[in-house]
């Protein structure tokens, strides 16, 4: 089992900045990845990035270059830094840990919403 803890969401203006946290009960160090979606009213859940255990990253085409992935030393705070928000970056933001065995562990969802 994997409990995951997000924070950091809130409203913000187009072209600012907000930085997710996420909480691990087991650090990224034990774990295949660890990784950041999305959902938007009436879309499905979409990628936002990823980060494995040894440190490799991945982003959706959508938000490279204004998203940066990263986690504490113990591994057990995955961070997502948000810069130069659009509208379309409104959503639900949800963390994701996958095990080496490749079972899915999913946070309860923050809220992001970028309005002017």
């Amino acid at each position: 089992q994997v409990q995951l803890v997000e924070s950091g969401g809130g409203l913000v203006q187009p072209g600012g900045s907000l930085r997710l946290s996420c909480a691990t009960s087991r650090s990224i160090l034990t774990l295949a990845r660890m990784g950041w979606y999305r959902q938007a009213p009436g879309k499905q859940r979409e990628l936002v990035a990823t980060i494995t255990s040894r440190g490799a990253t991945n982003f959706a085409d959508s938000v490279k270059g204004r998203f940066v992935i990263s986690r504490d030393n113990a591994g057990t705070t995955m961070y997502l830094q948000m810069n130069s928000l659009k509208f379309e970056d409104t959503a639900v933001y949800y963390c994701n840990a996958m095990t080496i065995a490749f079972v899915d562990y999913w946070g309860q969802g923050t809220q992001v919403t970028v309005s002017s």
